[in-house]
């Protein structure tokens, strides 16, 4: 395995580890439809976060491309940051890697302060200019890299990663009961809208082989639900 899978894969891992330490599994309506052979899609929930999603397309063998999303969401009433990770890679390079904690009723949270400080560390890291639809939900600290290779600046990721959902998991419960249920609902439907707008995610999908009608009820219905 190259070296950029096997720490994507490492990644993977960690996640799925703790939302099954911290978490619940939970089966979704509908989205058994989207667990397919070399397609992945879990969700889980807690006591101290509302939704825990980990979507994986393994198209190696066919495409040479692997590609993950992971979205963490509050509690309605927990004015936190939502955890957002998004990775798209061939064998020898990481071509996207999208890291944020995301403000829901809150901007000023201490997660999202301390997620700043801890993104600061990466030296390599180029800030870029991002598209009108990601301007109004992510913040000014988000980590965009792309044509990540190198030996350190895998590891880099692989330790900011498991940091990051320990730090994410470890404090988000204590923001719960602290905001409004129908003010953070609507901060999450409203992320959930402008995630909808990233043509990058239909198209990516639907390269890795994907059927496109199955990637356009999945983008919407699944990946990134409204809340009723």
């Amino acid at each position: 395995m190259s070296e950029v899978w096997n720490t994507l894969i490492k990644i993977q891992d960690r996640l799925i580890e703790r939302f099954d330490e911290t978490g619940t599994e939970v089966e979704e309506p509908g989205m058994d439809r989207f667990n397919q052979p070399g397609w992945i899609n879990r969700v889980w929930s807690s006591e101290n976060y509302r939704r825990a999603h980990v979507d994986v397309v393994d198209a190696r063998d066919s495409k040479g491309l692997w590609m993950m999303h992971c979205c963490v969401f509050p509690h309605l009433d927990n004015d936190g940051p939502i955890f957002g990770l998004d990775v798209i890679a061939g064998k020898n390079k990481i071509t996207g890697y999208f890291h944020d904690y995301s403000p829901t009723t809150n901007s000023s949270n201490e997660m999202i302060e301390a997620f700043g400080d801890e993104v600061a560390k990466l030296e390599w890291r180029k800030p870029r200019e991002l598209p009108e639809w990601a301007k109004a939900i992510f913040t000014e600290h988000m980590v965009a890299a792309g044509n990540v290779s190198s030996e350190e600046e895998l590891e880099q990721l692989l330790e900011l990663s498991f940091t990051n959902i320990d730090d994410y998991l470890e404090h988000i419960g204590a923001y719960n009961g602290v905001g409004d249920a129908e003010t953070g609902k609507a901060a999450q439907n409203r992320y959930a809208h402008f995630q909808k707008q990233n043509p990058h995610t239909p198209r990516t999908m639907t390269s890795l082989g994907l059927d496109e009608e199955d990637v356009r009820v999945f983008v919407q219905e699944c990946l990134f639900p409204d809340i009723e």
